[in-house]
């Protein structure tokens, strides 16, 4: 067996016994480094040049402010006014849940802290709206990372790095896609409110009516949360602050709201925890990073992309072919890696391939987005059925039965995605 393919089986081989990614992939690209005859300090050259990123800045920040979020009362604020706007519907509430997720998954940038923070307050907010445990289940587990696609989420910042697209167009290209999917299961809560909830007669009430001093106090409360996207979007599109710059005032917004102005956070106790423990998160995510940029650079001067075109593009019959066999790699890949990991491997050796079959790179990243959103709740080994699984107590195959329908109409959307590629460009004229 040849020196490189004893590297990539002794690298498969640590990472199937438990070894940190990041450990795997730093081991890959010091011994790549090597076999092809470079000094392996090169790899801490890229770990500087990574450094140097201006737009890396915004990582921890906006993880901070996430953090922040769950940790208050903000979760509970943010559901109160969703569910004070839209619960007097047919599945108001559960379009309510699906909106506050999205919001708060947004800004947390990772699944579980969503269906952990969220999670406890929906179950019986849908129960009491008529709704089964089923599609409760389902609902919650799946929208865990359904706001991955908006901003400011982190997995955009970070594809924006890795492969050196602007995050602002990024931002926009991905809101009508991620407006998609919000959509499409709206409208499947909707049609589940219409035929399985109660109504005003008996019982629970699948819905009360509207009631306008109900959403008049909820706004007191929330608004303070309400106006965080308008202001990050605001701030952002309208020229008046960089996506850093951004980042630093949603962080310093959010810590004064939790501690000031609501009350939730304690700034000597509280905030210095929660500052640990997102930087753990973004400690792991920059090791991954700083990792894989080694062994990334060495994959590409020994021309691995290339030599992959070449490879697979007999096989492949075509830009739609090839967009069909990205998808079906993409959700393996989402289903058994995180997002941030996922991003900094694949994205790499992916894009150059995508490039040869005239793939729009903002159109590639929405597609590569989306079904990372989507490998969550994949099965069998979906994270967001084990986060949800440990959460609610159930059986992780009770999940798998409970998600089915919303993995179905989230894939029906992905195609719509990656085949109608105006819906990721129309902010780019394309």
């Amino acid at each position: 067996m040849s020196a490189p393919a004893l590297l990539a089986a002794a690298a498969v081989l640590l990472a199937l016994l438990g070894v940190p990614l990041f450990a795997v992939l730093a081991f890959a690209g010091l011994g790549a480094f090597s076999l092809a005859g470079v000094d392996p300090a090169a790899v801490a050259v890229e770990i500087y040049r990574m450094a140097s990123w201006p737009t890396l800045v915004s990582v921890p920040l906006f993880t901070f402010a996430g953090h922040l979020m769950a940790a208050g009362g903000s979760p509970g604020r943010i559901l109160a006014l969703a569910d004070a706007a839209l619960g007097w519907v047919p599945g108001g509430r559960a379009v309510a849940a699906l909106a506050a997720c999205a919001f708060f998954t947004a800004f947390t940038g990772a699944s579980g802290v969503t269906i952990v923070a969220l999670g406890g307050l929906l179950l019986p907010v849908l129960r009491d709206a008529g709704h089964s445990e089923r599609f409760s289940l389902g609902l919650v587990t799946t929208s865990g990372s359904l706001g991955l696609l908006f901003p400011p989420s982190l997995p955009i910042i970070l594809y924006g790095l890795v492969a050196r697209v602007d995050v602002d167009r990024l931002f926009l290209a991905a809101l009508v896609p991620g407006l998609l999917l919000l959509a499409v299961l709206s409208l499947w809560s909707v049609a589940d409110g219409r035929r399985s909830g109660r109504r005003w007669a008996g019982g629970r009430r699948a819905r009360r009516p509207f009631d306008g001093r109900r959403l008049a106090a909820a706004l007191r409360t929330g608004a303070w949360e309400a106006l965080l996207p308008v202001g990050v979007l605001g701030g952002i599109y309208g020229g008046f602050v960089t996506v850093v710059e951004a980042a630093a005032l949603t962080a310093l917004y959010v810590l004064a709201v939790g501690t000031l102005v609501h009350g939730d956070l304690r700034l000597s106790r509280d905030v210095p925890r929660i500052a640990a423990e997102s930087m753990a998160l973004v400690g792991a995510v920059l090791l991954i990073l700083a990792a894989a940029m080694g062994l990334t650079n060495v994959l590409i001067d020994e021309q691995v992309p290339e030599r992959l075109w070449a490879w697979a593009a007999p096989m492949v019959a075509g830009k739609a072919a090839f967009l069909l066999c990205l998808n079906v790699f993409l959700l393996l890949v989402g289903a058994m890696m995180d997002v941030f990991s996922a991003i900094v491997v694949v994205v790499p050796l992916v894009l150059p391939i995508a490039e040869e079959f005239g793939v729009h790179p903002l159109h590639l990243a929405v597609i590569v987005l989306a079904n990372l959103e989507i490998g969550f709740i994949t099965p069998p080994v979906g994270v967001n059925l084990f986060i949800a699984g440990l959460r609610f107590g159930v059986p992780v195959t009770t999940l798998y039965r409970a998600v089915l329908p919303w993995f179905l109409l989230l894939l029906a959307s992905l195609l719509a995605i990656t085949y109608a590629p105006w819906l990721s460009l129309a902010w780019e004229g394309g």
